[in-house]
């Protein structure tokens, strides 16, 4: 499963900046780690291409988005803090004033280094001017932030003393920076922000990669919503701003790692819809622009910390930002807001305003329902035996908090919401098996035992070894796994629990490895096993319900989960093909005083089936394995061995398993059944799905030589995705999404009796003279 926020990303604050076109100036110069030239005017190409078209055949930047690959060197558009080759990887401060005197006697020196040769720019080096908050049309309050004291200024409204809180005066100290800097770009100085941090990324260290070994953090609660980056970005940061643009091209937001974006200081009517691909953003500056509203979909930003729009025309902002759970700073003066919502923010902050539009938000309308996907062509036999599985994550009630899933609503995330949904989910669905993740022991008794045993279910559960040690009050929080089973057409023959810890401990050639005791042993995930025979035709079936432990970190700890389970499976498996027939298949059935009389009798059961060995068994795994379709995980079941020295056990020991002439292998034909919709228009393209995390890492497999996948639970409508930051959320109550399989039972060949041929009298005649 998915979500807590784990790995920082590559350390970097390359700025990549396209150089503003003047066409009185025929030379071009790159912008490097040293402080600006003085003339601040300098030459810039007038060949440049916009952003906002394409470049000419003979442009000397023939592609202007091929500055950004890799492989860049040197060329037309400057790379701010590199010189030749790779810039050095460093991370620079947001653009914040924690020391105001400091930064503005530092800054207001470059300026006037930089613009010696403008006297026209001396009243904007200097200090802050006489003010208007914008708090009324009609308010000129004198706003001195170094007159401040902790954080609160007096000013006057109206003839009464008015109370300016901190974070206010913040908003209108950043205001007053961003009309200074829309002062020097309008004066031919371009690219502010980039050249502003051009000084201050010298000299800063790298952050350290993560230690592996360390122990997670308990705030992450077993999500997996990052995986770490494949490849090295050096640059996350893009300044367009100053360069009179009037329309933003959608290249630009194909750069999804983007991190900070400044479009200030142009022409822009709108933003694009597009911009909602741009999920890594931290810092958004549109100011100084002729915007009269923000998107819907800038509320999939949701990591965005600064959203900066001064001095445009907003008159109201959309409930969608009520996503921006994370947004520190929303800088809004100089727009003709609306007065509640400048009120709000004024009083309370920009947090309050961002629960403000959430709490006001209507429940969106639902999506389309999702689509049952046949596999099998042609009429389907009558004859063959059918079942469904259904396998769900649930999100348990502990894991989900407003820190890792802010972005939705609160009553979207309360748990009374979302079990109602789920349990609507499994009767929609009437599948003939569920499984269940993540279910701790209360809702297990108390709710879906309950509620289920109204549609026929029966249900088996197991928590996660931690319950073990704890008090009766505290073990009921635990989750776990849990099976239920329409019984009025199933046997339960046997179950199983799994205890990936217990087993490994207790394995001899596990025993005194230190891998063991601190990787494996410290992780209690579980999986059960439970085994079936059908009431009516006596066929059989295994059944596992798994949930493998999250952590990207650690893909030898779920390799090596995933090899203790499937073996305890084929040991099982050996166990119950020579399980004895089952004989009172009868299913006990409270009589019924208004039953049909004339209803057609029961059929007579069929006896039990008996199967040859272990692997003719039809067996169904059903697991959040918290593993992308490229991991070992996945590896092993699919192609059933992985070798010893494969890269994801990092040449850590594990008994027979890492062993030279050892390995992990397991005797079943095994597919994952949504891999029978890949590279198909209906693929479903992830089932888990947060901010920081789309992908898929829960699966259905199933043994290929002995049931056969006919039927899938589709995907979510995509049009609906567009707009949604992730779930959980009003209309799916789990970060992970429901999967359902059909299966059909495949005919076992009967055994032929030998019989000798019979060639005549002829042949008989010669049998007697023999005898």
């Amino acid at each position: 499963m998915a979500d807590a926020y784990r790995f920082p990303q590559q350390s970097a604050a390359s700025f990549y900046y396209p150089q503003h076109a003047q066409q009185h100036h025929p030379r071009q110069q790159i912008i490097r780690n040293s402080t600006p030239p003085n003339n601040i005017r300098s030459v810039f190409n007038a060949d440049t291409p916009s952003p906002s078209r394409s470049p000419d055949s003979h442009s000397p930047a023939p592609n202007l988005y091929g500055m950004f690959n890799q492989g860049h060197q040197q060329g037309q558009h400057g790379r701010v803090n590199g010189g030749p080759g790779r810039g050095m990887p460093m991370m620079y401060p947001n653009f914040q004033h924690q020391n105001s005197q400091q930064h503005h006697s530092q800054h207001h020196a470059n300026l006037q280094q930089d613009h010696a040769t403008h006297a026209t720019n001396g009243a904007i080096t200097s200090h802050h001017q006489s003010y208007s908050s914008g708090v009324m049309s009609s308010a000129t309050p004198s706003f001195t932030p170094h007159a401040l004291q902790n954080g609160h200024s007096a000013t006057t409204r109206g003839g009464q003393a008015v109370q300016i809180n901190e974070h206010w005066a913040k908003q209108l100290e950043m205001h007053k920076e961003t009309e200074k800097a829309h002062a020097h770009m309008q004066d031919g100085a371009p690219n502010h922000y980039a050249r502003v941090k051009a000084g201050e990324n010298r000299g800063i260290a790298p952050v350290p990669a993560p230690d592996p070994d360390a122990q997670e953090s308990s705030e992450n609660l077993g999500r997996m919503s990052n995986q770490p980056t494949k490849q090295r970005q050096e640059w996350f940061s893009l300044d367009l701003s100053g360069q009179g643009l009037k329309v933003l091209s959608e290249p630009v937001f194909k750069y999804d790692f983007l991190k900070k974006l400044y479009v200030a200081s142009n022409k822009l009517l709108r933003l694009p819809p597009s911009i909602r691909h741009l999920r890594s953003l931290e810092h958004l500056d549109a100011s100084n622009n002729q915007l009269t509203e923000l998107p819907p979909e800038l509320g999939m930003c949701v990591f965005l910390k600064e959203l900066l729009v001064f001095d445009n025309m907003i008159q109201t902002l959309p409930s969608e930002l009520g996503s921006l759970f994370h947004l520190e700073m929303l800088g809004i003066e100089g727009n003709p807001l609306a007065p509640d919502l400048k009120t709000e923010i004024m009083e309370r902050g920009t947090q309050s305003l961002i629960e403000h539009l959430q709490n006001k938000a209507q429940i969106p309308m639902p999506p389309n329902a999702r689509e049952i996907v046949e596999l099998q062509e042609g009429e389907a036999n009558p004859n063959q035996e059918r079942f469904k599985v259904y396998s769900f994550n649930i999100l348990s009630d502990q894991a989900c908090t407003r820190k890792m899933y802010g972005y939705s609503a609160v009553q979207a995330l309360d748990w009374d919401y979302r079990k109602d949904l789920i349990l609507a989910d499994i009767r929609a669905n009437d599948a003939d098996f569920v499984c269940l993740q993540e279910v701790d022991t209360d809702t297990f008794r108390e709710f879906f035992s309950m509620k289920l045993a109204y549609n026929e279910y029966k249900g088996v559960f197991w928590p996660r070894g931690r319950a073990n040690t704890m008090s009766e009050k505290d073990a009921k929080t635990v989750d776990g796994c849990a099976t239920f089973y329409k019984s009025n057409k199933y046997i339960l023959l046997d179950k199983h629990l799994i205890d990936f810890k217990s087993v490994a401990i207790n394995r001899p050639d596990m025993k005194n490895q230190h891998d063991i005791f601190n990787r494996i042993m410290p992780r209690d995930h579980i999986g059960v096993a439970t085994f079936f025979e059908n009431r009516q035709t006596g066929s059989r079936l295994i059944l596992v319900n798994t949930h493998l432990f999250w952590d990207p970190a650690y893909a030898d700890v779920k390799l090596i989960q995933t090899a203790i389970l499937i073996g305890e499976v084929s040991r099982l498996a050996e166990k119950y093909a020579t399980w004895p027939a089952c004989k009172d298949k009868k299913a006990y059935v409270l009589a019924d005083e208004n039953a049909d009389q004339d209803a057609p009798p029961e059929p007579t059961p069929q006896p039990s089936k008996e199967y040859a060995n272990k692997s003719a068994i039809p067996l169904v795994i059903c697991a959040d394995q918290n593993s992308t379709p490229d991991s070992s995980v996945f590896e092993l079941l699919a192609k059933g061995a992985v070798r010893p020295n494969h890269p994801e056990l990092g040449g850590r020991s594990y008994g027979n398993f890492t062993k030279e002439g050892g390995g992990i292998e397991h005797p079943f034909s095994l597919r994952s059944a949504y891999t029978n919709l890949d590279k198909t228009p209906v693929a479903v393209p992830f089932t888990n799905y947060v901010p920081t995390f789309k992908g898929i890492i829960d699966h259905i497999w199933y043994s290929t030589n002995a049931l056969e996948n006919i039927s899938l639970l589709g995907q979510v409508d995509p049009e609906y995705m567009k707009t949604v930051p992730g779930f959980p959320n009003y209309h799916y109550p789990s970060d992970h999404l429901s999967l359902m399989a059909e299966f059909a039972v495949k005919g076992s060949k009967a055994k032929q009796k030998l019989t000798e041929p019979d060639f005549g009298p002829s042949s008989r005649n010669s049998d007697r003279r023999r005898n």
